[in-house]
């Protein structure tokens, strides 16, 4: 009953964090993670561990099934060589920079175990920079390669995650033994994601109810990480790529309510996931505080500084370098070189519940577990408060020009979409409801005809007359239950239907 008390606690503080993060235009990990810290120095808080094996499972597998479902294959393919560029070589040089310094600072921490602190701090997260962007805009393109790398560079992170902490655990460790069986995951990988996802959608294709549907998504998260980790193949590459399939598959089977519904659902776990991995981490951090006492406490302090400033300096290096080369960098043929995007790239690079999770799956017999754990919450403290609390002041300042290229491609669409709704009504004969709804969209593709980009509006004509009508009815029925007439299970099934009707005659920016 406490342990239950005290999480109902922290979810409520969660949010009002949340939402002191929103209205600064901050990211919310930021403060969950200062809230982290916070609860670790709280007397009373339950000591929680969580099962090494667990960690990345419970934490990855359904955010990286969220990102996967998210990602536009057609932009990351326009954009491959950067995101290829900083989701590998990006992270294997943090990798490499990070073990080095970290060697250098504690001569007796095993080079395995220096590239495994390399390994956990290595990915940026996208889940922080996304929270800014929603406040303060980034180019649509930037935007696309931080998610683009956001997505694959926790497979690269992990892939020599994977590899070091065997080789920290294990005396007769050769990487030469390893590296087919390695290789045959990779490909064993890439082959049974979008498998399975062809088989989830035809396996939904028969389920209509909206709970059904959402449970079995993340039955389908946990249960292919799982299985993937268990025949020793990529869980990254394994939930990535099948969420990717399904992305492009379902949409035209899922029922649009199943769609809706899933959406709030998976936001919410999301949110939830990381309110429990930074408070997971964070408590952890006075006993380790503890258990280091004297010069540890000293060296520990010193590494966890000296290791932040590597992840931001070395992406620094990375970025710029490669800004003003053509095909390599952020550079399109025809532009000239421009530093305002790779330094607004450069400085998203907060990092986030990938590197928590990696760094709560340490078994904890791993050498020097409690130094790479602090370093790790250090390191995603310091890039959250740092970055994530002046990224949005940089993009400001930059003013980098933007030419919406989605909303472009929304208007164009949306035009061909009231095209099509037109036509089907052709044979639908003359009755005035009819007339109506062709007179709303004709109106709506004439006002694309005189766009000079042939961009369709948002709203139809009528929408505002109706949101008004929406507004009018739903108050006539919330009296008749006030005055006892109607039943609060028929005022229920009213009530969805005006959300319904209101949300499809309310523009996106106004929900």
């Amino acid at each position: 009953m406490v342990i239950f008390e005290w999480v109902v606690g922290v979810l409520f503080g969660a949010v009002l964090l949340a939402a002191l993060a929103r209205r600064l235009g901050a990211p919310y990990p930021a403060f969950l993670a200062l809230g982290g810290v916070g609860l670790a120095f709280v007397p009373g808080v339950p000591n929680l561990r969580l099962d090494p094996e667990l960690a990345l499972a419970l934490f990855l597998a359904p955010v990286l099934l969220d990102a996967g479902f998210d990602a536009s294959v057609r932009d990351m393919k326009e954009n491959w060589r950067a995101v290829f560029g900083l989701a590998v070589g990006a992270v294997a040089v943090t990798t490499l920079a990070v073990a080095f310094v970290a060697h250098l600072i504690v001569p007796d921490m095993p080079i395995a175990a220096c590239i495994v602190l390399g390994a956990v701090v290595a990915p940026p997260d996208a889940v922080a920079a996304l929270a800014v962007l929603k406040h303060a805009p980034m180019p649509h393109r930037l935007a696309t390669i931080l998610r683009g790398e956001s997505l694959l560079n926790d497979a690269a992170s992990l892939i020599i995650y994977r590899l070091a902490v065997a080789a920290a655990m294990s005396d007769g460790f050769h990487p030469a033994e390893v590296a087919p069986a390695f290789l045959i995951g990779v490909v064993a990988s890439l082959v049974a994601g979008p498998a399975l996802g062809l088989a989830f959608v035809a396996l939904t294709r028969r389920v209509t109810d909206p709970a059904s549907t959402i449970v079995m998504q993340f039955v389908a998260a946990f249960g292919i990480w799982l299985a993937a980790e268990k025949l020793e193949m990529s869980g990254v590459l394994t939930i990535v790529t099948f969420a990717v399939t399904v992305a492009r598959r379902a949409p035209g089977i899922t029922a649009p309510r199943t769609r809706v519904i899933s959406y709030a659902v998976w936001d919410t776990a999301v949110f939830v996931l990381n309110v429990l991995a930074f408070i997971l981490i964070g408590i952890q951090i006075d006993p380790i505080q503890d258990r280091l006492t004297g010069a540890d406490a000293w060296q520990a302090m010193f590494l966890a500084a000296a290791i932040f400033a590597t992840v931001v300096v070395t992406r620094l290096a990375w970025v710029l370098p490669t800004t003003g080369l053509k095909g390599l960098g952020l550079r399109q043929a025809g532009e000239r070189a421009k530093y305002g995007p790779g330094l607004a790239l450069s400085w998203a690079g907060m990092r986030g519940i990938v590197t928590v999770a990696a760094a709560l799956a340490l078994p904890m017999e791993f050498p020097h577990r409690d130094l790479v754990v602090f370093t790790a919450f250090f390191t995603v403290l310091g890039t959250l408060i740092v970055q994530g609390l002046t990224l949005r002041p940089l993009l400001a300042h930059l003013k980098l020009e933007d030419d919406d290229p989605v909303g472009r491609e929304v208007g164009w669409a949306r035009a061909a979409a009231y095209k099509a709704a037109l036509d089907s009504l052709s044979e639908a004969g003359d009755e005035p409801a009819i007339d109506s709804l062709r007179a709303e969209f004709r109106s709506a593709l004439e006002e694309a005809e005189a766009h000079e980009e042939g961009l369709a509006p948002e709203s139809l004509p009528s929408d505002a007359a109706r949101r008004r009508s929406v507004e009018a009815a739903r108050n006539a029925v919330l009296t008749l239950r006030r005055q006892g007439r109607i039943g609060d299970d028929a005022y229920f099934l009213l009530e969805e239907e005006f959300d319904w009707a209101e949300l499809n005659a309310t523009p996106k920016a106004e929900t």
